[in-house]
């Protein structure tokens, strides 16, 4: 039955509701390759569909996906798995099929969150976002998300620093990174995780994925954390997954005036628990552990001095060379200390924020 799923996974346009009715007539790939066109007749299929079938999978043979794979080191898990995901198995319509970079650990993975958000934050969604990833990935829980640009880069961000695990969960096969210059966090997120996916190798990072990534997203965890989202995001249909699964809704409340908190503060009204910190989150999903204290790093005299004319909005190095009476040169290094200890931002455009 294994090998049967992954070879109907690799079929375009067998979905999850076509393969769970091709596995209820095959016992197993030596029967579906055997028998195929003969059964699907018998069954009311159109001889057509059914030649059609036939001629897809000899195009793709499982044999020669999980070689790739493994060449790859990309492991192929189906439910039929001992080591499949315990969550997400309790979803209705999970994935038959996923496949895996990394490694993943039941017992660390049981308490996993899922922080999303905007693809376009603001510094105050980033920095949250990240600091939001390094205190659950310090507490021990796994931090889920999607690797896009954003918020998910900042959670998976936040959890590498905090020493956590962290997972991925992507919209193309395994063979791909997307977006591409998240490359190098793709592959610190498999070292300190794992990534996953449902698309065989070589999938492209169509539109139409991304909703069915984001239902395993939020089916791999116990809570979703919604940082900022505009009214119509992504974000939201993790959030409406989520629900619809029987996990916690959490969301990050920002500026009334933002744009992209809109769907954050849509979901405070629909009855998303409102996070201020991560020990929000412990204590609704009674987790039992407390929020681990951020480590203070001391500020030199010169880098206290740029904090304090710093505020919530842009700033320009030449508005800053006049507040601090710095010499260009100096205020260069003191911004760039700050920046290592997470106290401030470049937004672009010669502009930093204070964080």
């Amino acid at each position: 039955m294994r090998d049967l799923l992954i070879q109907l996974n690799l079929i375009a346009g067998v979905g999850t509701a076509r393969m769970e009715a091709l596995t209820r007539l095959f016992a197993d790939l030596a029967a579906f390759r055997r028998g195929l066109v003969a059964t699907l007749e018998a069954a009311g299929w159109p001889a057509a569909d059914a030649a059609e079938l036939a001629a897809a999978a000899a195009r793709r043979p499982v044999e020669e996906e999980c070689a790739a794979a493994a060449a790859a080191g990309i492991r192929i898990l189906t439910r039929e798995d001992g080591d499949y995901p315990l969550l997400l198995r309790e979803v209705k319509g999970a994935p038959p099929v996923l496949y895996v970079r990394g490694s993943l650990d039941a017992g660390r993975d049981a308490p996993a969150v899922a922080v999303v958000g905007t693809r376009r934050p603001t510094p105050y969604g980033r920095n949250v976002a990240r600091q939001l990833g390094r205190q659950l990935g310090r507490a021990g829980i796994t931090v889920v998300s999607g690797l896009a640009r954003g918020v998910d880069a900042a959670a998976h961000e936040g959890a590498l620093e905090g020493g956590g695990r962290t997972v991925a969960v992507l919209g193309c096969g395994l063979d791909r990174c997307y977006p591409p210059e998240h490359d190098r966090l793709l592959e610190a997120v498999a070292r300190a995780g794992a990534v996953l996916s449902e698309f065989p190798l070589g999938s492209l990072p169509l539109a139409g994925n991304f909703p069915r990534r984001n239902r395993i997203i939020s089916g791999l965890v116990r809570g979703v954390v919604v940082v900022e989202a505009a009214e119509r995001s992504g974000s939201l249909i993790t959030a409406r997954l989520a629900l619809e699964q029987g996990r916690e809704v959490f969301a990050v409340p920002g500026p009334i005036t933002s744009a992209v908190s809109r769907g954050a503060h849509a979901l405070l009204r629909q009855g998303a628990r409102l996070v201020g910190g991560a020990e929000d989150i412990f204590e609704e999903l009674g987790l039992g552990v407390a929020p681990p204290a951020e480590p203070e790093l001391a500020l030199s005299a010169e880098e206290q001095r740029v904090l304090e004319c710093l505020g919530p909005e842009p700033t320009s190095l030449d508005r800053l060379v006049a507040l601090t009476g710095l010499p260009a040169e100096r205020l260069a290094v003191a911004l760039s200390g700050l920046e290592l200890k997470d106290r401030v931002m470049d937004v672009g455009g010669s502009r930093v924020v204070r964080l």
